[in-house]
């Protein structure tokens, strides 16, 4: 079937459909197809796709149609893909079981249905599961081109941020000290490292360091990780003025470590704070906070302000790029 594709190189291939899914370009109707050394992914409308790709007609067979878990219940159920792994959230144990056993039923490639056991919860940010289907709670996933391994039931991962990590990768400069003050297994710090970034990554939990380890290795970018297991306001005299990029993602309490990012950062650093925060005024707590913490001794601009997601009703979770310049 011709049609309009994004013709790509295959090692290209994986993070450019991502790209493109996340902006629902994606034409599910035609099969991904490679032919003469290129990827072609076809495009529901060519006009909107970014400028830095190209675009050609070509003849991507049809798609076989998926059973999908909706098709086999009377309902568009909620869950989430992380590696071979779908994650569910229900209450109701009937329910639960019905939507893993469509899960299992459908095309979907999958090993391990989990269902949400508690909210995330203590200082490692973990969860409590119920696994319906499986034995194990460990996967990798895949993110734009970057494989990520991790274990559900040790560490706290959320699929649903990838389009915001991606943004954030996107601006990493190859030379730059990136610092990621709550790293996990590395979302942020291995693409970072992927685009030629020296990166330090902290974590509380020292099982999401050792992933952090893992994946570094996995990707090729060990040498330019260093991981440390500890609270971020115990590295702070090892790394005074030292980071071009900081990375917040600590939503409820990142206002409580603001002072050590202002230690931490350079003479010019770009600070990405994430908060939870009313839709009443959801930019403005993060930004009165950061000035407090940085002024008069760096002088705040603010880039970027950018709602990430809806959180709870009426909260948000935004996102405040920042750029603080010694005064």
């Amino acid at each position: 079937m011709t049609g309009p594709c994004v013709r790509v190189d295959p090692s290209e291939g994986e993070a450019t459909r991502q790209t493109l899914a996340g902006a629902d370009l994606v034409d599910d109707g035609r099969e991904i197809t490679v032919e003469d050394g290129s990827l072609y992914i076809p495009v529901t409308d060519p006009e909107a796709v970014p400028e830095n790709l190209d675009v050609v007609e070509f003849d991507a067979p049809a798609r076989e149609p998926q059973t999908t878990p909706a098709d086999l219940l009377e309902r568009d159920p909620s869950y989430e893909r992380l590696g071979d792994v779908v994650i569910v959230d229900e209450d109701d144990p009937d329910r639960a079981r019905e939507l893993a056993d469509a899960v299992m039923a459908s095309d979907l490639p999958v090993e391990t249905v989990l269902n949400r056991a508690s909210k995330v919860k203590g200082r490692e940010r973990v969860r409590d599961w119920e696994v319906l289907v499986g034995d194990s709670t460990e996967t990798v996933h895949t993110e734009y081109g970057t494989e990520l391994a991790v274990d559900l039931a040790d560490v706290f991962f959320s699929p649903r941020l990838a389009t915001e990590r991606h943004r954030v990768a996107e601006q990493v400069q190859s030379g730059e000290h990136a610092l990621d003050m709550f790293a996990g297994v590395g979302p942020f710090a291995i693409p970072f490292a992927e685009r030629g970034a020296t990166v330090v990554a902290v974590d509380v939990n020292e099982r999401a360091i050792d992933y952090l380890r893992a994946n570094a290795e996995r990707n090729g970018v060990a040498d330019r990780i260093t991981a440390i297991a500890g609270d971020v306001r115990d590295v702070t005299e090892d790394y005074e003025n030292w980071a071009d990029r900081i990375v917040m993602n600590l939503p409820h309490s990142a206002d409580e470590f603001l002072d050590t990012a202002v230690a931490l950062a350079s003479d010019e650093c770009v600070l990405h704070y994430y908060d939870i925060a009313h839709e009443d005024d959801p930019y403005g707590p993060g930004e009165a906070a950061i000035r407090t913490a940085a002024e008069p001794d760096y002088s705040v601009e603010v880039l970027t302000r950018r709602t990430v997601r809806s959180y709870a009703p009426h909260e948000l979770n935004v996102v405040l790029d920042v750029l603080l310049t010694r005064a």
